[in-house]
């Protein structure tokens, strides 16, 4: 049963892969490139015309990770985290753009196999390490392939793009105010989050990026990034295939954005502890308790917020 189980998984998993770039493809088909030039043209704009003052300092967006199945649901373990960056003061926080979908659109929503998504996200509620929830894994993780991939990258990358300028509008920012905006990329979210700063970055905006666990690529967004904070864990698995999968990530790939970005100091790779990616001793396992008695997701907590406060970040080390 178990081996049947994971050859459906594994064809699954391949027929992803073949029709992942489908949706940002068809979407740039119908509407993609009108609503693009429209993204560049009010990023670059000099004056927007609105002189309403903008309710806050510093706006945060949230992309999840690949267990996340539309822009306002996610896994009940980052909860806490999401909420401590809510708490902060004079802080916006985002959390209602969906990063596996170029149009913003959950797996549940209409879409041809939106039955079989709710199916299994009943499914997951009810045992959330049932194998179907492995699923909705497969599926967003073949959409961070698609964003680091440089043929189909860009139209999925500037359709995020927009989602998260919508998203800001509608909490009052303005795109020629300089307010810094940080997207917090989680797994696959980070990312995500690097492939949209390659257009966020285009005009006045400065774009930084928070990575946790994040398998990131050389994506040229990180020309664009005004700083990038990469928190991993030393045991993390799927953390560490980024730097071999992606060859612009090697030490010897010179001038590559990953490459020039750590040479200008824009990186900073911090390891927080002997932490997994999943499974138990994770970024957001609150069982596991460090030996400075803090659980591995407090750690995690207290990491982001400490990055966003711009303090030290209080590592564990073991």
């Amino acid at each position: 049963m178990i081996t049947l189980l994971l050859i459906g998984l594994g064809i699954f998993t391949l027929l992803a892969l073949t029709v992942a770039p489908l949706d940002a493809l068809g979407w740039w088909s119908h509407k993609g490139a009108d609503e693009a030039a429209q993204l560049v043209n009010d990023i670059l704009v000099e004056d927007d015309g609105d002189d309403t003052p903008e309710p806050y300092e510093h706006y945060v967006v949230y992309l999840s990770g690949i267990g996340a199945i539309d822009g306002h649901s996610v896994p009940p373990e980052e909860e806490p985290l999401i909420a401590a960056i809510a708490a902060l003061p004079n802080t916006c926080l985002i959390r209602d753009v969906f990063p596996y979908s170029v149009a913003n659109r959950g797996l549940t929503a209409q879409r041809p196999l939106s039955w079989l998504w709710r199916r299994v996200e009943k499914t997951r509620l009810k045992n959330p390490d049932a194998v179907a929830g492995m699923l909705v894994n497969a599926r967003n993780a073949m959409q961070l392939f698609v964003s680091a991939d440089r043929r189909y990258g860009p139209a999925y990358n500037i359709g995020t793009a927009r989602e998260v300028v919508l998203a800001l509008r509608r909490n009052g920012y303005q795109l020629d105010g300089g307010k810094p905006v940080t997207l917090i990329g989680w797994s696959g979210g980070a990312q995500i989050s690097i492939g949209a700063a390659a257009f966020l970055g285009l005009g006045k905006m400065p774009v930084r990026v928070v990575s946790i666990g994040g398998m990131l690529s050389d994506d040229p967004g990180l020309n664009r990034v005004e700083h990038l904070w990469h928190l991993r864990g030393s045991k993390d698995v799927l953390e560490k295939l980024g730097g071999v999968m992606f060859a612009g990530r090697w030490p010897h790939a010179a001038f590559s954005p990953w490459n020039d970005a750590l040479g200008d100091g824009r990186i900073d790779v911090i390891e927080l502890g002997p932490m997994h990616h999943n499974g138990k001793r994770h970024y957001f396992d609150q069982e596991t308790i460090a030996e400075d008695g803090r659980s591995y997701l407090q750690v995690t907590t207290d990491a982001v917020i400490a990055v966003l406060t711009g303090q030290q970040v209080k590592a564990i080390t073991s």
